[in-house]
Parts: structure tokens; sequence; C-alpha cells
């Protein structure tokens, strides 16, 4: 039986569902993160099975969670071979087989099913389902629940058995200037953009976070490490990351509870408390995407940069920067973000 659907997939109620996987061990975005964080013992099984080459294109890596509730199994579907390749179409076709073979095999009567290659694999849809048609005809008893490419599911219905992260300085430190961030009483989000600036002047106030380092990139300074940083506060600290959506304008809210819980992590820690409220009082009216921005991209030319101490040097770096900067940051913008530094000492030693 072949049921085309929507929905969330790890919802399905089947004895199997097919996760898709490359062949690195890597699982850092969609479907495959959603599982990473949904079942955690089946990602540490298919990280060794990659470290030993079993993990191949038209081969299935099965992983038996033995218990009595559903599912049973997680079947590891590669469709890709580097985590940042393409999918091919011959690797869905061989894959297909062997999975059709499997769950025969295994005797197994229903099957959930994402669009496999498809979104960030780059394939097209009509052609994966069509091939997926003509091989589940080879198992017609089997329930075949097919899930079409509609989108991730909102990140609080994502399922997350992972362990929950002790809380650290760096963790206090983020949440607690998220929290600083937002307007009290509004439930508004705040974006990845604005926590990457947020972090960035914490390291500048002198926090040491670990394997932290900034660049000079498309919204200014840029750590790509946190990336797992958040992957890891996902669902116990933060939500809006569960699908590893990079991008900068993706949504991110605080948990209940989270922030009194840095709250009182800071009190502790005198040191962190001391650059934490140094960053709180810099950004004061700068509270946008495009305040955090401006300001840290005025720091980065003005310190890291060397640019000659004065707005209009800056500026002039900033417009050689990129044309979406030029676009973007006025004179007069950059002047108010010149004299905020300035005013709070984040300019010392560029004079």
């Amino acid at each position: 039986m072949f049921e085309l659907i929507q929905g969330n997939l790890l919802d399905a109620d089947v004895e199997a569902v097919v996760n898709t996987v490359n062949t690195e061990g890597v699982m850092g975005k969609g479907i495959a993160l959603q599982f990473r964080k949904a079942y955690p013992d089946n990602y540490a099984a298919y990280r060794k099975a990659c470290k030993a080459g079993e993990v191949q294109p038209g081969r299935m890596f099965i992983f038996d969670r033995h218990t009595l509730t559903l599912p049973r199994y997680i079947i590891n579907f590669p469709t890709k071979r580097h985590w940042r390749s393409k999918s091919r179409i011959a690797d869905i076709e061989s894959g297909l087989d062997a999975l059709v073979r499997d769950v025969r095999r295994l005797d197994i009567h229903s099957v959930a099913v994402p669009p496999l290659g498809c979104g960030n694999g780059g394939l097209r849809w009509i052609d994966v389902l069509e091939r997926m048609r003509a091989a589940f005809k080879l198992a017609p008893k089997v329930r075949w629940l097919v899930f079409e490419p509609k989108g991730a599911p909102k990140p609080e219905k994502m399922k997350n058995r992972t362990m929950r992260p002790r809380m650290t300085q760096g963790r206090a430190a983020v949440i607690g200037l998220i929290n600083r961030y937002l307007v009290p009483g509004f439930d508004y989000p705040v974006s990845l953009l604005e926590i990457q600036k947020l972090v960035y002047f914490l390291t500048e106030a002198g926090e040491q976070l670990n394997q932290v380092h900034f660049v000079k990139h498309h919204y200014g300074p840029y750590a790509d490490v946190l990336r797992h940083v958040l992957e890891k506060m996902e669902g116990h600290f933060i939500t809006g990351y569960g699908a590893g959506e990079n991008k900068p304008e993706t949504p991110i809210h605080l948990l209940s509870g989270a922030a009194k819980e840095a709250e009182a992590f800071l009190e502790e820690h005198s040191k962190t408390r001391a650059r934490f409220d140094r960053v709180a009082q810099l950004i004061e009216g700068f509270e946008t995407p495009l305040g955090m921005e401006l300001l840290a991209t005025v720091h980065w030319v003005a310190v890291r940069e060397h640019a000659a101490p004065n707005p209009g040097a800056v500026l002039s770096a900033i417009q050689a920067w990129s044309t979406r900067k030029a676009k973007l940051m006025s004179a007069e913008q950059v002047s108010a973000a010149w004299a905020r530094l300035d005013e709070f000492g984040w300019l010392q030693g560029t004079n």
C-alpha cells in the first residue's frame, strides 16, 4: 500500500523509519539532524559504521532499537556520498532496491519514507517519486508512508532525546545576553545574526569560549562553530535551531526557565558577569539585526583591521567590504556606532 502524506516523519506510527544520510558520518542538517536528536544511539552506531566503511550507496545501514515501542528500526539510507555533495539519482535507485529487499527480509509491515535526495540533495521530487512508486510495487503488502517535501516541522514539534548539556559560563552568558536583548514582556525571537554579534562582543570583552573564532564574513564577524554550540542547546535552553538552518534570519526563542538558570549561574561567576554587563551596556539602542551588524562591523574594521581612528576612515573600509554594506550603512549610522563604541571604551588602542 502506497500512501503519499504530509506531516512530521518522526511522528509516524510505523515499524521502520527511513533516515537520509551521507557516507561521512555527518548529520548536520534537515531530516538527518532531526534523527540525530531523536535517536542519539542510532547516530552513534551510524558514525561508527561510517568509520568502518560500512555505509555505502545502495546499502542500508539498519539500526534495531530492540524495543516494543514504535519504530523498532531506523533505516539509514545513503542518499549522498560526501555531506557537501548533491544526491545522485542512480544512488536513489540502487538504494530503493536494497530498501525493499531489507524490508522483506526483516518482515517489516510499515515504513515511513522521506523525500529521498530532495531538499539539500538537490533532486527533483517528481523524479524521486516516480522511482519510489515503481520500487514499492515489489512489496505491495507493506504500508509505505511517503512524506512529501513540505519543509521541516516547527522546532518545538521536533523530537529531542539528546542529553541535556550542563550550564557553563559561556552558555549562561549567551542565554543571559539573549534574554537581556529581548524586549521584556514580548515574545519576540532573536535571529542567528544577532546571536553571532552578541557572542562576538562577549569574546571581545575577554570571555574565553572554546574554539570560537571569528572571521570577516558577509554579515560582519562570524564564527561557524556557533552552529554546533546552538545545536547542543536546542531543545534544552533554546528552540528554533531544530533543523540546523544556518540562515541569518532564523528565529531563536529561549525556553522557559533558561534565563533564570543562566542568571543564577552568572551570580557565581563574577568575571563572566562583568563581561556580560559590559556587552549589555554597549548594545542598548542597537537591538535590531541591522543595528547589531553595524556595531560589530564598525568594531571589526576599527580594531581588527586597524583603520585610521576616525569614522570617515571606517566608513571607507566598510564600503570596500561589500556592495551590500556600502548601500546599507550610511555615514550617519557609522558615526553613531563609532560614538557608541568609543563612549564605552571599546575602541581603546585605535587612537
